[in-house]
């Protein structure tokens, strides 16, 4: 059951996102925090409810509401805030997801992961 409503979203990020387009971030974003930090009883349900919330956010300016970083007149020139393959450091959002997870699980969520493999012989 999702812990956060489409209300306590937009009073976090600006968005003319229609309600329904909201609330499947906000499904996305449930999904997400609840297989990172569900059974983690170390935080409190509250903690994990606005982590849901900054992670909604992070989902939305990640994607459909990019945050305008600087914006000129003359020809119309527009810089979008973040920087694609950073995962929750791309966006001021996420960003404030990592600094209220105490548990630093967060962090990890796209991080790449490598494989080694050993070669035992070279014949």
């Amino acid at each position: 059951m999702k812990r956060v409503t489409c209300v306590e979203v937009t009073r976090i990020i600006d968005t003319d996102l229609d309600i329904s387009v909201i609330e499947a971030y906000i499904s996305t974003a449930y999904e997400v925090v609840n297989n990172i930090l569900g059974s983690d009883t170390t935080i409190s349900d509250e903690l994990k409810r606005n982590i849901e919330i900054w992670f909604t956010a992070h989902l939305i300016a990640a994607t459909r509401e990019q945050q305008i970083q600087k914006a000129g007149v003359g020809s119309a020139d527009v810089t979008y805030q973040g920087i694609t393959g950073k995962g929750l450091e791309a966006t001021l959002y996420g960003q404030q997801v990592l600094a209220i997870d105490v548990t630093g699980k967060m962090k990890a969520l796209g991080a790449k992961r490598a494989k080694i493999t050993a070669i035992t012989s070279f014949d």
